[in-house]
């Protein structure tokens, strides 16, 4: 899992509220166990008309937010369903950070496990970066996860709160495979060890 640091870009202000999963990623596109070829329909009945071409009046469509990697949300981001597509979708897409005053449970866990930072913060403070994020591509944010901090295009900072064992494996791009492996020595004494022990096994 890519590792989650600092992080300077574009922030696409998207205030709609309740956006579940099947918004996020259409239950249609979830064809593939794969992590990665979702991006491209991230948000897809929002972003194209039946005919394939896309909404000029959606976010993401629009030039200055074409390369966003953080997203200013409305409240209860990533309800619905419990479908793990929806973060890969997203990460797929290049998003990084997402923005809310609360998240679904399964979704805001899916995302750390998936590379990506749900950043959760009080509405009025939601408002400063949505408001910064209408600016456009001018507009750049910074997300520290080290210092818990968030930087405005004006310079202003927000902390935020992370849990610590999550900031932990945010940090060093560990998911659940990759805290499986730092025992990885462990496992192998204790099958050498088992194996002698029991060769009939």
């Amino acid at each position: 899992m890519e590792k989650f640091t600092k992080l300077t870009g574009i922030a696409a202000p998207m205030p709609l509220v309740n956006i579940d999963t099947d918004m996020i990623i259409p239950k249609v596109h979830l064809k593939s166990i794969k992590r990665t070829g979702f991006g491209a329909h991230l948000f897809d009945e929002m972003r194209f008309n039946r005919d394939g071409t896309e909404i000029e009046e959606f976010v993401l469509n629009k030039p200055q937010y074409r390369e966003a990697s953080v997203l200013v949300a409305g409240d209860n981001f990533g309800c619905g369903s419990s479908r793990e597509h929806a973060p890969w979708a997203i990460a797929d897409f290049g998003i990084r950070c997402v923005i809310s005053t609360s998240f679904a449970d399964i979704f805001f866990n899916n995302c750390f496990k998936n590379g990506i930072l749900p950043i959760v913060l009080p509405q009025e403070q939601v408002d400063v970066l949505m408001k910064d994020a209408e600016k456009g591509s001018n507009a750049r944010v910074t997300v520290d996860l080290e210092n818990q901090e968030i930087t405005t295009s004006e310079g202003e900072t927000i902390a935020f709160d992370v849990d610590a064992f999550k900031k932990h494996c945010l940090l060093n791009g560990l998911d659940d495979i990759g805290l499986t492996m730092e025992k990885a020595a462990s496992i192998d004494s204790f099958e050498a060890k088992a194996g002698a022990e029991r060769p009939w096994v």
